[in-house]
């Protein structure tokens, strides 16, 4: 296992019990029947459950954990179009200290009221998460305050990857002994990158799925491309994967080495997993948790009496979303 695999490994390890307290360790369910013809024991991961409707909260959690006290005093800068700006302004708000949002000009109206509910003032800047990510950074060199990355960051990485620390002591718990394939949603790379290290340590035989857009893969074109691209994107339900990648972003070589299979999936292929989570279960999942489920829909064959998790990453989906569920 690559060195920098190995070291962030650890690292989600001590995140784990850095921020216990600051999170809610989320239920893991079956649902074999999502696929009842493939043979598959299949288990959610419900992050969709987590403090701000998103597995964001962990990483913010960690970084900001992590501050000394002259960085807290001064407070924090962060850029998101929802989910980290959520979970940024929360984790900030439970440690008492000021944070900054830096949005782009197609964020969700309802996610940025949301950001500024937990005490968060949101900056607005450009036209495309990165452009706001790249004002983000440089306010925060500015003003000499620490800038929290959605995903360059390997403290963010580690809270994230606590996820799979949690899912692997409570699939242990009901006698799941081995998980065959985890499947995870990418846009940064901050997610997987955080699960993957930590599975590749805890959990070598478990295979990898990343799941993309077809619509936005910068990150899956990069890897191939091995340098990080700016790729064209396609409008997507996945409106917590969009965007580019900062050039010299650590996920790179980190998603790199952790991800053992990669699949595509349509912008159909991602609403009918949305409906299809609905009808079963009756719960609302965001577009980026169901890139994931839809990734396993369309590869399920492949698992035939094997045991598989997917991480619902989130449930946070717009309004503009949510009315494309019919």
């Amino acid at each position: 296992m690559p060195q920098d695999t190995t070291n962030l490994a650890q690292q989600v390890t001590e995140a784990a019990e850095r921020i216990k307290s600051a999170i809610t360790e989320t239920p893991v369910e079956g649902v074999s029947d999502l696929a009842p013809d493939a043979g598959v024991e299949l288990f959610f991961k419900m992050e969709n459950l987590q403090q701000t409707g998103s597995f964001k909260l962990r990483g913010a959690s960690n970084k900001i954990l992590l501050l000394s006290p002259d960085e807290a005093t001064l407070g924090v800068i962060a850029a998101s179009n929802g989910n980290h700006g959520l979970g940024v302004a929360a984790a900030a708000r439970r440690a008492g200290i000021t944070a900054e949002v830096y949005v782009s000009s197609h964020v969700s109206p309802s996610k940025a009221r949301r950001i500024e509910e937990y005490g968060a003032l949101i900056q607005r800047a450009g036209n495309d998460p990165l452009d706001a990510e790249l004002a983000a950074r440089a306010a925060a060199t500015k003003q000499g305050k620490v800038f929290i990355s959605p995903y360059n960051d390997m403290q963010v990485m580690a809270g994230q990857g606590t996820i799979a620390v949690e899912l692997l002591q409570q699939l242990s718990v009901i006698q799941t002994s081995t998980l065959d394939a985890l499947f995870v949603a990418v846009g940064g790379g901050g997610l997987m990158g955080g699960i993957g290290s930590y599975m590749k340590y805890a959990s070598p035989r478990t295979e990898i799925v990343g799941c993309w857009p077809e619509n936005s893969r910068v990150l899956y074109e990069s890897i191939k491309a091995g340098r990080i691209l700016d790729f064209p994107e396609e409008p997507t339900l996945s409106e917590s994967t969009a965007g580019g990648l900062e050039s010299g972003s650590v996920t790179l070589d980190v998603c790199a080495n952790v991800i053992d299979r990669s699949v595509l999936v349509s912008e159909n292929e991602i609403l009918a997993a949305m409906k299809k989570v609905r009808a079963l279960r009756g719960w609302i999942i965001e577009g980026a948790a169901a890139v994931a489920v839809a990734a396993f829909l369309k590869e399920a064959h492949r698992y035939r009496g094997k045991r598989v998790a997917v991480v619902i990453c989130g449930a946070n989906a717009s309004a503009e979303v949510l009315s494309r569920l019919g």
